[in-house]
């Protein structure tokens, strides 16, 4: 029986009703799509955790900058229909444009807190509030127990997670562990951007952050760790936009381990492709 996909809010709320009525659990995997190995993920966790699982895939307009990549974001429908039907997945959730921001659409929520923290928030002011806006969006429509997110984009894990607790929206947001390449590289639908010689250079995110972290671990002070490994990044032919020690619950600057649990956060460009990735200290 081929994957059902819905793409008007009625025919999805119809069915979670009936879900709901027959007193399944439901679980919901959001994407925009070109899925990789590290979303297969997130819809394994799903499905361990409840009956029903939803996948939307959406490539949001709203957390694109204009000079960003919405026009040449990665798609590949096809592919990812026939690797989310091999999961089982119940249903996929793929409204067009016009369907989640109808002419007048006027709402949008500007997260605080952990948005504006000076991270990813510092070099893509828009960025986060598009995001709360379209999550939050998903969140009603689908009415899910659960929604699974990836912690690879950590800042925005804690904005989604704070979204959820702020608007008392009856849903737990699951964090799922990062899915790397054999060398390290976090997967990512942007590294399809990479040319050899860039996607060569690119585990040098990882192998840093690993470095510096196990540093700082055994007792070196985060600033000196943090010089070290910022001029390795540049080495291997990154630009970089931030290289931060941020407190792992708030992201708040710290200067010691003696701060709080430790979460180290970097975001580089290699060529025309920007990386971001973290590891816990």
């Amino acid at each position: 029986m081929p994957i059902r996909v819905v793409r008007t809010v009625s025919a999805l709320r119809r069915a979670v009703m009936r879900w709901r009525a027959a007193g399944e659990r439901i679980a919901l995997v959001p994407t925009m799509g070109a899925l990789h190995a590290g979303h297969l993920a997130l819809v394994r966790a799903a499905r361990r955790r409840a009956r029903r699982v939803v996948v939307s895939v959406f490539v949001n307009p709203a957390q694109f900058a204009p000079h960003e990549d919405f026009a040449s974001y990665p798609r590949s429908w096809d592919t990812d229909l026939a690797a989310l039907s091999a999961m089982g997945v119940d249903l996929v959730w793929a409204p067009a444009v016009a369907a989640m921001y109808p002419p007048g659409f006027a709402t949008r929520i500007v997260p605080q807190g952990p948005a504006t923290a000076g991270l990813e928030d510092k070099f893509r002011p828009q960025f986060f509030s598009g995001v709360a806006t379209v999550v939050g969006k998903l969140l009603i429509q689908c009415a899910p127990d659960l929604a699974m997110f990836g912690d690879k984009d950590y800042q925005q894990l804690l904005v989604v997670t704070r979204l959820a607790e702020d608007l008392d929206l009856p849903v737990k947001i699951v964090a799922v562990a990062t899915v790397r390449e054999p060398d390290g590289l976090a997967l990512s639908s942007r590294n399809s951007y990479l040319s050899a010689s860039e996607r060569a250079a690119a585990p040098t995110l990882y192998r840093v952050l690993e470095d510096c972290a196990g540093k700082i671990a055994r007792g070196a002070l985060p600033a000196r760790a943090l010089d070290e490994a910022a001029a390795a990044i540049e080495r291997a032919g990154f630009v970089l936009d931030y290289l931060e020690a941020r407190h792992a619950d708030t992201l708040a600057p710290l200067s010691s381990r003696a701060d709080g649990p430790i979460r180290l956060l970097v975001a580089a460009r290699i060529g025309k492709t920007r990386l971001i990735d973290n590891i816990a200290v």
